[in-house]
């Protein structure tokens, strides 16, 4: 019950998971100031809420507002749907099979957009290593076989 409150939360069950484990913690800590031990339940909800205020209040905000909208996407938007769903997959599945180490090189590089200093901060490397890791990634994503015929 308690893991579904904390899910309804954050919306993604490992958060959901870490949420309930931090809340919980609270509460263990906090046990000797608790008078009504029936009401824990209660307690535990309270401070699965407080923390998950908490997060989010912390959270690091990357939009601001502004006068002008940014510039358009340099993707066109047309074209068939299935089509660029096909092409998302055909990337996906290439990605897994790159290397593990490329492979996270890559999603922090593209997907999650880090920079190659935060991308070598992550992962404990060079950021040398990032680049020449990233460069023969891109080199085999460029080679592979089901993506060209999905580009053609």
């Amino acid at each position: 019950m308690l893991l579904r409150t904390a899910r309804s939360l954050t919306g993604n069950p490992s958060d959901a998971e870490d949420l309930l484990q931090t809340a919980l913690a609270k509460t263990y800590v906090a046990w000797e100031r608790i008078e009504d031990h029936r009401a824990l339940d209660g307690y535990v909800r309270r401070a699965l809420l407080n923390t998950r205020t908490s997060q989010w209040r912390k959270r690091r905000v990357d939009e601001f507002a502004c006068d002008e909208l940014p510039e358009p996407d340099l993707v066109p938007t047309g074209g068939d749907p299935a089509e660029q769903q096909a092409l998302r997959d055909a990337m996906w599945r290439a990605i897994m099979r790159l290397p593990a180490r490329q492979r996270a090189m890559v999603v922090l590089r593209y997907y999650e957009d880090l920079s190659e200093v935060q991308t070598a901060e992550v992962l404990g490397v060079s950021v040398g290593t990032v680049k020449s890791a990233v460069s023969r990634a891109l080199g085999k994503l460029r080679e592979d076989a089901e993506l060209g015929l999905v580009r053609c």
